[in-house]
């Protein structure tokens, strides 16, 4: 079911159409790698791949962050 999920939101990370779209599409993706890094330590019973769950997490709140961000300062340039 990953793999496919994978597959059907990288296609939608290609077509796009806008950019916030695209962006939505690479937090889904590394959403999705992180649910892969966790099914991969639960059945290897392994913690330490946890943290870099965690850390991938972390990354795609603050990217998802800094591009709001930019979304706003951009709409108050336009104005």
């Amino acid at each position: 079911m990953l793999g496919i999920s994978v597959i059907l939101v990288f296609i939608r990370f290609l077509k796009g159409p806008s950019i916030p779209d695209r962006v939505i599409a690479l937090d889904l993706l590394i959403l999705i790698a992180i649910g892969i890094i966790a099914v991969y330590s639960m059945q290897n019973d392994q913690s330490t791949f946890l943290d870099i769950a965690m850390l991938f997490a972390l990354i795609a709140f603050l990217g998802t962050v800094a591009f709001a961000y930019f979304l706003i300062q951009r709409s108050k340039n336009d104005d």
